[in-house]
């Protein structure tokens, strides 16, 4: 434990003193947030989003579904439908059965005007039955701070592990920890913790700081989401980890860690929604870390979802885990 605690301490310091990196990680996401915020205070889109339920299965075309402008999501199940427009995240809901229902947010100026378009042009043999729902508004700075935390956390654990690390290796640092008595796992371990407890205390002082001013949405508990950031951030590490397990040239390892960081920040759901994206893309998202991470935080965020209901999110993330801990072990060399 007397090495674990050296090695953890010396991290640290390294980390705080290096301003650049330091001011990079603290400050880059609050930019972001107070940016996004601003810059979509107005709430102006164009765009009407209607979630799509269709019982008989048929995908039969109807009048309203073949409006211009307006972007039509298909459910396979109607329940996470009304949860998305609950919170405005949808303008519409419609139901195609031998029942033709549609709901809508009450407090929604949209889906006031879509009911408009609806009744429009459904004609006479298209009758719907009107439905209500209730819930609060989802501001898009509420559906995007936990993508900005998540990708805070990646680039701290990619760079800040396993980059740290191939330089460590090119420079002959490791070469001198060889000759002492720290083993391979000890000085694994302590960059993990360390880096664990550096992620976790910045994402924490950006949340509290964000929040105190924008006041952010928060429908579920703080210590669920405490335990997906912190699940997350291990499974991230351990990825930095498996990354630098052997690389020696800081050239490659960058443009290795840009080439994984670059898709999941596109395709993880971190800047926009893949709701209506191919669905041969959000499968592929499903291999990234990130996209886990992001979805399940946001859902405690913003739908109040408990860590039971996230199952599919979190068991991903714990096997990503041992797989690249058990790699990155067996992979590791010191030159």
């Amino acid at each position: 434990m007397k090495k674990f605690w050296a090695l953890f301490i010396a991290r640290n310091k390294e980390f705080y003193r290096d301003r650049a990196a330091f001011g990079w990680n603290l400050f880059f996401p609050v930019i972001v947030i107070f940016g996004f915020a601003f810059s979509f205070s107005g709430g102006n889109q164009n765009l009407f989003k209607v979630g799509v339920f269709d019982e008989t299965k048929t995908h039969a075309p109807i009048e309203f579904t073949q409006t211009q402008f307006i972007e039509f999501i298909s459910y396979p199940d109607l329940k996470p439908a009304l949860e998305r427009l609950r919170h405005q995240q949808l303008d519409l809901v419609i139901s195609l059965g031998q029942k033709n229902l549609y709901w809508m947010n009450e407090s929604s100026p949209k889906g006031y005007l879509l009911e408009r378009i609806l009744k429009g042009s459904s004609g006479s043999t298209q009758l719907f039955e009107k439905q209500s729902v209730n819930g609060r508004e989802i501001r898009y700075i509420d559906w995007l701070v936990s993508g900005m935390l998540a990708l805070n956390m990646m680039f701290s654990a990619l760079f800040g592990v396993g980059y740290m690390i191939v330089r460590y290796r090119q420079n002959k640092v490791l070469r001198r920890f060889k000759a002492t008595p720290i083993s391979a796992l000890e000085f694994l371990c302590a960059q993990v913790a360390s880096r664990l407890v550096l992620i976790l205390c910045v994402s924490t002082s950006v949340y509290i700081g964000c929040n105190s001013i924008l006041h952010f949405t928060m429908l579920g508990s703080y210590l669920d989401l405490f335990v997906v950031l912190l699940l997350g951030s291990v499974c991230l590490i351990s990825l930095g980890l498996l990354l630098a397990a052997r690389v020696s040239s800081e050239e490659f390892a960058g443009g290795i860690v840009n080439l994984l960081t670059w898709p999941m920040m596109f395709l993880s759901g971190a800047w926009f929604s893949l709701e209506g994206a191919n669905p041969w893309i959000r499968k592929f998202a499903l291999i990234f870390p990130l996209t886990h991470v992001i979805d399940s935080s946001r859902a405690i965020m913003t739908e109040g979802a408990q860590l039971s209901q996230l199952n599919h999110h979190l068991i991903p993330l714990v096997v990503m885990t041992l797989v690249f801990l058990a790699l990155s072990s067996y992979l590791f060399r010191w030159e």
